[in-house]
């Protein structure tokens, strides 16, 4: 019971440690900056988060097809809202497993093909908005070295994986979990590697990536700030990169370090770039707890009780990857 009350309370308080830095060090000017803010830019940041929301859910529903899984965009959409919804609240990014035992209640699917899904919408996450830093790289002056590595890294990897699960369908072992783990690519490969796939799951996940930089520009615009397009873009490139690694739930605390960081390296004051960050964050996690909230009551009252679950860790491993 401790062990696992640790594994939530300390990343939590790694998390609200961050945020309290940031905070501290530009207390003067917070209340200064918050006189001056423009409110119908708020509304535009929530409106253009939640529209990013459902295309989030239009791509999870072609992944789900790939994998043989019909359903709609209302029910990919909310599967998503639930699993991030309990992101914010469990580390490492356990709340995706969630998916996994919705997808198992709903349509019956195995739990490889659960997983296999959350392993294509990664992938292509990390790699577009890689791709989408990349294309901005140019048009920031003083970039920090540690921006081009946090870059490239997951686009050589990207290449590195894709290359590997092309020739992945020719291996085959009489061992359980090398056979669970060359069942996971097989559907991984049949989901996302033909020119259909790739097209379209590229695209999406960059129009994604370029919404959810619209908040953040929506933000900036809130507080009356200029920032260059091509600077915002690369805070939320290295926001979301440095988020990808779950330290803290739902990437609190380390994402609007990595933005602030960011917009102060363009010459933003730091007051306000701390503001910024926090606020953008804000209003994506609390569209996620809302959506989250109101996806649970479209699946019903068994959602709570599998994630319950899953959290208590009920699942055994031949149950979760073994057979339907």
């Amino acid at each position: 019971m401790l062990r696992r009350v640790s594994a939530i309370v300390l990343p939590t308080l790694v998390a609200v440690a961050i945020i309290a830095y940031m905070l501290y060090r530009v207390w003067d000017s917070l209340l200064i900056t918050l006189e001056h803010i423009v409110l119908p830019f708020l509304f535009a940041a929530v409106i253009i988060c939640v529209f990013a929301w459902f295309l989030r859910g239009v791509r999870y529903r072609a992944i789900l097809q790939g994998l043989a899984i019909e359903e709609g965009v209302w029910f990919s959409t909310a599967c998503i809202f639930v699993s991030q919804t309990a992101n914010l609240i469990v580390p490492a990014r356990l709340g995706d497993f969630v998916r996994m035992l919705i997808l198992k209640h709903e349509d019956d699917a195995t739990y490889s093909q659960g997983f296999s899904s959350i392993v294509v919408e990664r992938i292509f996450d990390v790699l577009m908005i890689a791709v989408l830093g990349l294309l901005a790289l140019p048009f920031v002056l003083n970039v920090p070295d540690w921006f081009v590595t946090v870059i490239v890294l997951p686009i050589v990897a990207g290449g590195a994986f894709f290359a590997f699960l092309l020739y992945s369908g020719r291996f085959n072992s009489e061992n359980k979990y090398i056979g669970i783990l060359l069942r996971v690519l097989e559907e991984v490969r049949e989901a996302s590697l033909h020119p259909r796939a790739l097209a379209m799951l590229s695209g999406t996940s960059l129009l994604i990536w370029i919404v959810d930089v619209l908040v953040a520009v929506a933000v900036v615009a809130m507080f009356q700030e200029t920032i260059p397009f091509a600077v915002i873009v690369l805070a939320i490139v290295i926001g979301n990169l440095v988020k990808a690694v779950p330290i803290t739930p739902g990437g609190v605390g380390t994402y609007e370090l990595a933005l602030a960081l960011t917009f102060e390296v363009s010459g933003t004051a730091a007051a306000t770039a701390t503001l910024i960050a926090v606020v953008d964050h804000l209003i994506k996690n609390m569209v996620t707890l809302v959506g989250g909230v109101l996806s649970i009551y479209y699946f019903g009252d068994w959602s709570v009780a599998l994630m319950k679950k899953a959290f208590n860790k009920e699942l055994e491993m031949e149950e979760s990857f073994g057979s339907r």
